[in-house]
């Protein structure tokens, strides 16, 4: 390799073991041998005089690897814009999209959002379903061309757009608060009444407690299950309480089903969309239409 110029075929393998996960898959993605691919990599450590990969489970890039991976990112956004606008006949291969964003989004308003985009365009969506911490995260790293967040604030290269505010409500239905609510929400009852969360990184309803019950999330019994509709199926089915998205459970609220536990304790957080300075084409027309969106629904004015 030219030392003075980067080989993008070798980016482009980096790229495909973070985006599958494995030398295999890349190699399946690339249509070369998993020895080509592994030999591609050594060229590009070998160049860089550093690794790329942190060969673990995920696999990782290193700090310089995740460099390449924005790098390459922008570079690609740009080469498509390019080539739809050279060669329009070209436009009728499909685009891969890879956006970061968290459950409740995904479960409420994402598809809605992007669909109109989806059957007037070839995109093929590779949706990475984190919270908004390591959403923000996996853009900066490159893994995705554009992010969901509660960070108000992007990086250098990088830009974000408020999309509105998003409501959340503690809730539970009628069995399940005359079983452990029948004197009220208060840190006696809450050390028996089985919460939900996500996973071990979903801070939101451990620190709501905190915040307002003192109590630490080991005080009282919690599910994790990885899933927003689950959580909004297992508070239905009165066999938990948690922090629910009006998005999600307005309808209900309504209709009588869930009850708001708490009123005066909704939680109000902060959407943008983050996403680099330099799209252009097919992916600015995404960023656009996401944020058009989220704020219409969102009722943000910004």
């Amino acid at each position: 390799m030219d030392i003075e110029k980067l080989d993008y075929k070798l980016v482009a393998a980096l790229d495909s073991i973070i985006t599958e996960q494995s030398f295999e898959g890349a190699a399946t993605k690339l249509h070369i041998t998993q020895s080509a691919v592994s030999q591609r990599i050594k060229q590009l450590e070998q160049w860089l005089a550093q690794p790329v990969l942190i060969r673990s489970s995920p696999i990782e890039a290193t700090t310089i690897g995740q460099k390449l991976l924005s790098h390459y990112q922008k570079i690609k956004q740009l080469e498509n814009s390019l080539l739809s606008e050279l060669r329009p006949e070209l436009t009728s291969k499909t685009t891969q999209i890879a956006i970061a964003l968290n459950a409740d989004t995904l479960a409420s308003w994402f598809i809605p959002a992007i669909s109109p985009l989806l059957k007037q365009h070839n995109i093929a969506l590779d949706l990475k379903v984190s919270n908004e911490e390591i959403s923000h995260e996996r853009l900066k790293k490159g893994e995705v061309f554009g992010a969901i967040s509660s960070q108000p604030t992007s990086f250098s290269g990088g830009k974000a757009r408020h999309i509105g505010e998003l409501d959340y409500v503690l809730c539970a239905n009628d069995e399940f608060i005359k079983r452990y609510f029948k004197d009220g929400v208060n840190q006696k009852s809450l050390i028996h009444a089985p919460a939900i969360s996500f996973d071990s990184s979903d801070k939101m309803h451990i620190d709501f407690i905190k915040n307002h019950f003192s109590l630490n999330g080991y005080d009282y019994p919690r599910h994790q299950v990885r899933s927003s509709e689950a959580f909004v199926s297992m508070c239905t089915a009165g066999v938990a309480y948690g922090l629910l998205p009006t998005t999600q459970v307005q309808r209900l609220l309504e209709q009588g089903t869930l009850v708001d536990l708490a009123p005066e304790l909704r939680i109000k957080q902060q959407l943008y969309w983050h996403s680099w300075h330099l799209e252009r084409g097919i992916h600015k027309l995404v960023s656009d239409t996401i944020v058009s969106y989220g704020q219409n629904l969102l009722k943000n004015d910004a």
